[in-house]
């Protein structure tokens, strides 16, 4: 599954934004779908990820109550809905698909070309 994300942008502090992860030639329902962020000079850290099946969902302590991971298996995407977004939220935003459902970014085989989101008034 090679995966694109899509949906970044610049928004001030307060803002919102909605990623998008598409696969290209496969099906996503199958697969756990993570996002993960990265900033210059931090590691990757984990962001929030969802099942396949039951539609479990898992978020870092610094987004939740502020980001929603949702799928959408007719539509083959995964969305993450970011609202009350702060400076901290910057930086690259990757998805990743696996065969497991794990917060761990190296459980993830499949990734994406990330989208920079920048928060900044």
């Amino acid at each position: 599954v090679q995966l694109q994300a899509s949906g970044g942008g610049n928004v001030q502090p307060g803002g919102s934004l909605r990623l998008s992860c598409a696969p290209s030639g496969s099906t996503l329902g199958y697969y756990a779908v993570g996002w993960f962020r990265q900033t210059p000079g931090k590691e990757r850290e984990g962001v929030s990820c969802i099942s396949p099946d039951d539609g479990s969902t898992w978020y870092a302590d610094s987004v939740k109550g502020r980001f929603t991971i949702s799928r959408d298996n007719a539509k083959n995407t995964v969305y993450l809905q970011m609202i009350s977004l702060e400076p901290e939220d910057t930086g690259v935003y990757y998805c990743a698909s696996s065969t497991m459902f794990s917060r761990q970014s190296t459980r993830y085989d499949r990734w994406g070309q990330g989208t920079l989101v920048t928060v900044s008034s």
